[in-house]
């Protein structure tokens, strides 16, 4: 991917399209974005966790800053506390969310709070920030939903609010989401991306892609190295689940401590190694099918059905979505919307 210099950084080509994601796709988010257009761009301006008063609220965000960097701990499914085990894997919010949500273009955190309330595309509602916790809470985390007065969630929204503090409600951040690369003209190949897995992940996730555990007789230890699939990863409602997600993160942030401004895999490799690992098998989220009422703004790679288009469910997950893009603009045109039949 060709990049540009703007303010001592290198930037992703095209950058101000990359920039047009919403925090919705920061937050992994499957979701349209908010329909008020975005009015401007700021820098990231972060308070420093360790310096805020020794206060409810600032000892509330540093237990959210914890939660996230070790959510098996807490909320996992071998938390201490049985009715605080709200995660149904010992994944980390932090595995996806890199650098605890402050990494640029690793699926950011930053102006997460700040985006909500917004549409969700996906449950025809407007959702607030609880509810999109709630949400990755279900798919990332194969988990359930936390009540909003347990303080494991008051916690994370105080981070969360923390992260936004600088941030208006009507900007969006350099560095949001998981890129934007070129997607390929044809389908990822399974077995090219098989190949490159083997040659680049395999020794940190293992060949068999379990992750591996801090320590395997103590599982609310979590993973030094997170399962990319398996029952113990996320699930395929969530939205690391979509191939142009997965594959634009894995571009930016893989082999661990790979930058966006120097990536390691080329383009190529990284779809079809990203393709490679979503062909696996992972849980399924029950209710999937009920996902978004209308279909015509299901997005054009989710891996599961029903669809507006009469593309095959293959073409949906691995591509190529040039041809789905345009059917979808020729079906709003001529009927606006498609109701989700399972509704």
């Amino acid at each position: 991917m060709t990049r540009y210099g703007f303010c001592g950084l290198k930037v992703i080509a095209g950058f101000t399209a990359a920039l047009a994601f919403s925090t919705l796709l920061a937050f992994a988010q499957t979701d349209k974005p908010p329909p008020s257009p975005r009015k401007g761009i700021v820098i990231w301006d972060v308070p420093a966790f360790d310096a805020l008063p020794d206060d409810e609220n600032g000892r509330l965000a540093r237990y959210g800053r914890s939660i996230i960097e070790a959510t098996y701990a807490h909320i996992g499914p071998a938390a201490a506390n049985p009715a605080a085990r709200y995660a149904g894997n010992n994944l980390a919010c932090a595995n996806c969310h890199l650098h605890a949500g402050l990494k640029k273009f690793g699926l950011p955190l930053v102006a997460a709070s700040a985006d909500y309330p917004a549409y969700s595309s996906r449950t025809g509602t407007v959702s607030s920030i609880f509810d999109r916790v709630n949400q990755c809470l279900k798919r990332s985390m194969n988990g359930r939903p936390m009540p909003r007065d347990e303080r494991p969630m008051q916690a994370i929204l105080a981070y969360l609010d923390v992260l936004s503090t600088h941030i208006p409600p009507d900007a969006t951040i350099i560095g949001a989401g998981a890129g934007a690369m070129p997607e390929l003209d044809r389908a990822a190949d399974l077995s090219r991306g098989a190949a490159v897995y083997a040659r680049t992940c395999a020794d940190c996730h293992r060949r068999d892609g379990l992750g591996v555990r801090r320590n395997e007789a103590l599982p609310n230890m979590g993973y030094a190295i997170p399962p990319l699939w398996g029952p113990a990863s996320f699930n395929d409602g969530a939205g690391t689940a979509r191939l142009i997600t997965l594959a634009n993160f894995v571009h930016d942030n893989m082999p661990n401590g790979t930058s966006w401004i120097a990536p390691t895999l080329a383009p190529e490799d990284a779809w079809d190694v990203a393709a490679f690992v979503l062909s696996q098998p992972r849980p399924q989220l029950a209710g999937i099918e009920r996902d978004f009422p209308d279909l015509l703004l299901k997005p054009v790679d989710a891996g599961y059905p029903p669809y507006a288009d009469s593309f095959s469910v293959e073409q949906h997950r691995f591509g190529p979505f040039a041809p789905i893009r345009a059917e979808i603009a020729r079906l709003r045109e001529t009927r606006g919307e498609v109701p989700n039949p399972n509704r």
